[in-house]
């Protein structure tokens, strides 16, 4: 990330060549201060600071500073990104929490909600219709994919999921149109993933696929749910990634629930109900 400032520093305009420096001479103290102690320091205003952030290719102030401290701050390798050694448990409950909440708002400000409609009706659409419905994920998306299958099988609606590459793939193969499959993937690269979806969307079913808009899987699905984050998913053991995307589960699972009807607040009563007898007291 240093290296890409440093080659587009003569391009930058001259205010904005300050902001670079600036960030050049101490990046870890650049990605920690607040806008208006770094537009101090480099004798700009603030909003030159967020053009800067633009103009070397970054959403804006909060993007650059996330991608920022991924660069300088490696953390303990496949811990966390920003944890250091010698951190006490409070430092290490911060940061933790502090990287979560960060990649929670900027998918709140990023998120297409047309998107997300088009995901909705889609499994609507399959579920009024009598048709299939199913969650592939591997590995830690298997999880994820597990958690789907739950809600959405809470709500009434039947649904499997798959972990397993021959299941994903056979299952695949047995899809046709008007069934909806939602392939859930962190790196995007996972080959069985590729394949069952391919072979699925080839069949004429409706594919969601839930990962980062770089993956490779982002086009090979009819809907797209961009989950973006700074965690780098070849080098760290997935945190922000997994409750980032069971967050956007639970977005599509309540948008759905809310469009079934009349008839399902009665049936949530009674499930609730019948539990109950499960309980100590």
């Amino acid at each position: 990330m240093l290296e890409r400032i440093k080659a587009c520093l003569p391009s930058l305009a001259p205010a904005e060549q300050r902001v670079a420096r600036l960030v050049l001479a101490d990046p870890r103290a650049f990605a920690s201060l607040p806008i208006t102690e770094l537009a101090s320091r480099a004798h700009v205003s603030k909003p030159t600071v967020v053009r800067f952030c633009r103009s070397v290719g970054y959403d804006g102030l909060l993007d650059f500073k996330l991608k920022l401290a991924g660069s300088v701050s490696e953390g303990v390798p496949f811990v966390h990104r920003s944890v250091d050694v010698d951190d006490k448990t409070g430092d290490v409950l911060v940061k933790v929490i502090d990287n979560t909440v960060a990649a929670f708002l900027k998918y709140r400000n990023d998120a297409s909600p047309l998107a997300i409609e088009k995901a909705v009706l889609a499994l609507l659409g399959a579920y009024h219709a009598g048709k299939r419905i199913e969650f592939f994920g591997v590995g830690n998306s298997g999880i994820v994919a597990q958690d789907a299958q739950h809600k959405f099988f809470r709500l009434g609606i039947h649904t499997v999921a798959y972990s397993d590459g021959h299941m994903q793939v056979m299952s695949a193969t047995l899809l046709g149109p008007g069934d909806c499959v939602v392939v859930i993937s962190n790196s995007g690269r996972t080959r069985d993933l590729m394949d069952a979806c391919d072979i699925a969307r080839k069949n004429g079913a409706t594919t969601i696929v839930v990962t980062a808009t770089a993956s490779p899987l982002a086009a090979a699905g009819h809907i797209h749910l961009a989950a973006d984050h700074p965690e780098g998913y070849d080098r760290y053991s997935p945190m922000v990634s997994r409750l980032l995307h069971l967050m956007i589960i639970d977005i599509v699972a309540t948008c759905v629930a809310l469009r079934i009807g009349p008839g399902l607040p009665p049936l949530l009563k009674q499930i609730k109900h019948n539990l109950r007898s499960k309980r100590d007291a």
